[in-house]
């Protein structure tokens, strides 16, 4: 009999932060877009890409998605596009001690300068990436440009630059009139073509962008965990914040949930560099429980978390305990495969969630709400965020969470085998990382999965890999899902369900 157990929840969100001591200077809005010859030059929107703005300005007239727009567009992946703005800073603000410039997404391969200087480089679609430019701020304007490469020609860089042994696929099938080699780039897989959808690789600053300027320190995030103790049929709540500490400081941190009378002040004692703070909240009533959709209701609580040196953010807290049931059936070889929410077993009726547009920059929230409500009244209460898209907005999560919508989150990594050098570990790594950090306080997310259909492409041979290197790639799959993202994922949010699809006599 195999349990585990998961007693977690909140909702967080990566874009809250406090503004007390910090000063936050929005990059986002109008930038210059030119392609590497300098025969486009336009005005673009950032949070945004490409594509997009290329239709927005008329320099393609058609929609993409219109007839064979994928291929006649493929122009727009195969250059290489710099973004450029300009900005200033008030005296007093870059007066301050520290100054990081934050990139919630880069879509995918940068290199980043200000004011003339390298400051930093992306690789992963996934990640947020923050650089230190303290002393690099100038009295006047301040000039910023993101330089973004071909995902298309750095993929296939990647790939022939990989000659100890082939890490495949190497193409999609022609049908799909597809791009090469996306398994090596940390990139959304779908957009270089899938079997439901167009291949359209797109580039750009998919996400926000902004300063961060402070003297004692800044917040980085918020992850809040209830934890239910059956021994003594309670509750409390786990809340860990994670800082980026300029000079060394004292303060206190104030926890509160109004509605369950609950309260707790504690010390806070901070040194340079990042930190994570762990405190523990007693719950001094009973409380209402979180249940999937169809099986009660999705009580949310307030939690406020105040931080004497930051500043207060007020979250939603939510309690509910999940179970992954895998226990021997009578007459068969396998085992059970069910949830336990709160102790019941649920029946989980639901779709696979993959991309709502190929150009993330035109999913809205009304977009959104209105698939979700959709799924709902379709009765379904749980959706699994497929491996070859994105990891979702902050607003699905919270929508799900709202919803009862249970999630069977998937890592994205699909229907092939992946690279396992060095670097490319190291930025999944961060990846899983920050993407853990984000969504593990959200009720909806019941379960992580490793990949989609990986497991499958080694079984079964989809790639023709002979069978006496075998083995090589079975150790890949298992130092990527098992030795890495597992061994994070089991780290940072110790009693979550995490499976692999790891089961090795599928490999004899």
């Amino acid at each position: 009999m195999c349990h585990h157990l998961l007693t977690l929840i909140a909702l967080a969100s990566e874009e809250k932060r406090p503004s007390l001591g910090v000063d936050i200077i929005s990059l986002n809005g109008k930038w210059q877009l030119m392609n590497s010859n300098s025969s486009v030059s336009v005005s673009a929107d950032v949070p945004g890409c490409v594509h997009t703005t290329l239709q927005r300005q008329g320099f393609i007239s058609q929609d993409p998605y219109y007839r064979f727009n994928d291929l006649a567009y493929r122009w727009i992946s195969l250059d290489n596009w710099t973004y450029t703005t300009s900005f200033s800073v008030p005296s007093h603000v870059r007066g301050k001690g520290k100054a990081v410039l934050v990139f919630e997404g880069v879509d995918t391969v940068s290199t980043i300068s200000l004011n003339g200087l390298t400051i930093g480089k992306t690789d992963n679609m996934f990640r947020r990436y923050d650089f230190d430019v303290t002393g690099l701020l100038k009295d006047e304007e301040n000039v910023l440009q993101v330089w973004i490469m071909s995902a298309v020609t750095y993929a296939s860089q990647r790939s022939h630059a990989h000659t100890e042994y082939r890490v495949p696929p190497d193409c999609p099938p022609p049908v799909q009139k597809g791009e090469c080699h996306v398994n090596f780039i940390r990139k959304a897989q779908s957009s270089f073509s899938w079997d439901w959808g167009p291949s359209f690789p797109t580039l750009g600053i998919w996400k926000g962008v902004r300063l961060e300027v402070f003297n004692t320190s800044r917040v980085l995030s918020y992850t809040t965990s209830p934890k239910y103790d059956s021994e003594h049929s309670s509750w409390t709540v786990e809340v860990e914040l994670f800082f980026d500490v300029f000079v060394a400081s004292k303060g206190l941190v104030h926890l509160s949930i109004p509605l369950l009378q609950s309260e707790a002040e504690f010390q806070l004692s901070l040194t340079p560099g990042q930190s994570k703070k762990s405190f523990v909240l007693q719950l001094n009533q009973s409380v209402s429980l979180w249940w999937p959709f169809g099986h009660g209701e999705q009580f949310l609580y307030y939690l406020t978390i105040d931080v004497s040196l930051e500043g207060g953010e007020t979250f939603n807290v939510a309690f509910r305990t999940v179970e992954l049931v895998q226990e021997p059936i009578p007459s068969s070889p396998g085992l059970s495969f069910y949830f336990r929410i709160n102790g019941k077993p649920i029946f989980l009726k639901g779709s696979n969630w993959i991309p709502v547009h190929a150009f993330q920059d035109q999913v809205t929230t009304d977009m959104i709400t209105i698939l979700l409500r959709s799924a709902q009244k379709a009765n379904m209460n749980a959706l699994r965020v497929w491996g070859g898209g994105v990891y979702e907005q902050d607003i699905f999560y919270s929508l799900c969470d709202m919803y009862g919508i249970m999630i069977w989150q998937d890592f994205m990594f699909a229907c092939a085998l992946y690279p396992t050098e060095k670097d490319f570990i190291q930025t999944v790594r961060e990846e899983v990382t920050q993407q853990v950090r984000r969504l593990k306080s959200h009720p909806s997310v019941v379960i992580w999965s490793g990949n989609n259909e990986n497991e499958a492409a080694i079984a079964t041979d989809w790639f023709n890999i002979p069978v006496t290197v075998r083995p090589l790639y079975v150790k890949d799959y298992v130092h990527l899902y098992v030795e890495n993202i597992r061994d994070i994922v089991l780290q940072k949010y110790r009693d979550t369900i995490y499976i692999t699809q790891v089961n090795t006599h599928h490999f004899h």
